[in-house]
């Protein structure tokens, strides 16, 4: 048995079964639930979003409060369905070549959020240019909006024991149950919800809401994409890499990492173009 590598005291890791409830042989878990009502929560937000018309530039939403419900259904879809194209090609391309059918098993998890952000991005695009509003908007809506589903899902994520951090000496250390060195470790996907889903989502309410932000396209979602992508970085360093890719180019970078520059990249070029454009007001 490999011994702990401090006596300091740890936290106690919740006894919580990862299945929420059960329907007969349908078992419905806590890491489901996240995207449900991440989903759910992040609609009733945006409906509130969209009917305060003097938030926008030129008092002008993306599209109707009434059609959000229309566009959750599709948030849903383009989340998981990216997600999961996400994974497979970014982070075990070639299991899945030699085993296709297995991409379309998701009981053994493997959901990638940068995959899936892509996903929302392109149905955000689509469905907005479908209505005809300005699909910048709306992805500064979804950006608003979407540090709630991070949040529960993180949350999930430690209820699962899963994407845990590297071994630690501090005292918030947490002993994951699926950890076979049964050492204290960096309960990662606690930072990820506090820094990607609370943190983030405070800063753009003051930016909406204080400095309406929302009146510049384009602003809103270039400062989710630096501040996810700088949180995600910075949590990466003490987060355990995927096993079957481990660390890259030197022993410290990680995929997590190369995924979020690009979102850091995109999210400062959306921050100059929405502050040089004219269509504040």
């Amino acid at each position: 048995m490999v011994r702990p590598i401090t006596a300091e005291p740890t936290l106690q890791f919740p006894n919580i079964d990862p299945i929420a409830f059960s329907v007969g042989p349908l078992a419905v878990r806590w890491y489901a639930l996240g995207y449900l009502f991440g989903t759910g929560l992040g609609a009733l937000y945006a409906r509130g979003l969209l009917a305060r018309r003097s938030l926008w530039a030129d008092n002008a939403p993306p599209f109707k409060p009434e059609e959000i419900w229309d566009f959750a259904f599709w948030t849903m879809l383009s989340i998981v369905i990216g997600g999961r194209i996400g994974y497979v090609l970014f982070y075990n391309l070639p299991m899945y070549l030699a085993n296709p059918l297995e991409i379309i098993n998701t009981l053994d998890g493997g959901m990638s959020f940068h995959g899936g952000a892509i996903g929302l991005m392109l149905a955000a695009i689509l469905f907005t240019s479908s209505k005809g509003g300005n699909w910048l908007s709306s992805l500064d809506m979804i950006a608003a909006v979407s540090t709630i589903g991070i949040f529960l899902v993180r949350i999930a994520n430690f209820i699962n024991a899963e994407l845990y951090g590297a071994p630690t000496t501090l005292p918030w250390g947490v002993v994951f149950p699926t950890d076979p060195q049964q050492v204290p470790r960096h309960p990662s996907q606690l930072y990820e919800a506090a820094l990607e889903g609370l943190l983030l989502f405070l800063i753009i309410r003051i930016a909406t809401h204080v400095f309406f932000a929302l009146r510049r396209p384009g602003l809103v979602a270039g400062i989710f994409g630096i501040g996810y992508g700088l949180a995600r970085i910075a949590v990466e360093f003490v987060r355990l890499p995927d096993v079957q890719i481990g660390y890259l180019y030197g022993g410290w970078l990680t995929m997590g990492m190369v995924l979020s520059v690009p979102f850091v990249a995109g999210g400062l070029a959306l921050v100059a173009y929405a502050m040089r454009s004219r269509r504040a007001r």
